[in-house]
């Protein structure tokens, strides 16, 4: 029986084997300013999200592309799963 399934894998190419599977797209985030309204979209590269302690210390930040102003922003644990998800990159406070 193990010959079997042994054969039947040697059978299998390459192309039939990722057969259905789709490539992803580059994540996108919808963001805002808080300093000058305005509305856009930014891939994973252009946000930081820090894990803190609390929740209080968990945020997530950017620069704005239409103003260059410095953003940051409370981040919940949905908010924190989803960038994660998405590829942002984290840093971990620690605290004394």
């Amino acid at each position: 029986m193990s010959e079997s399934v042994a054969s039947d894998a040697r059978g299998i190419s390459v192309a039939s084997a990722f057969a259905g599977m789709r490539s992803v797209g580059p994540v996108t985030f919808r963001a805002g300013c808080p300093d000058c309204r305005g509305r856009f979209e930014l891939a994973a590269g252009a946000l930081r999200l820090a894990i803190g302690a609390t929740s209080h210390t968990t945020f997530y930040s950017f620069t704005c592309p239409d103003c260059g102003a410095a953003v940051r922003k409370p981040a919940g644990e949905r908010i924190v799963e989803l960038l994660l998800g998405g590829g942002v990159r984290t840093l971990r406070l620690h605290t004394p």
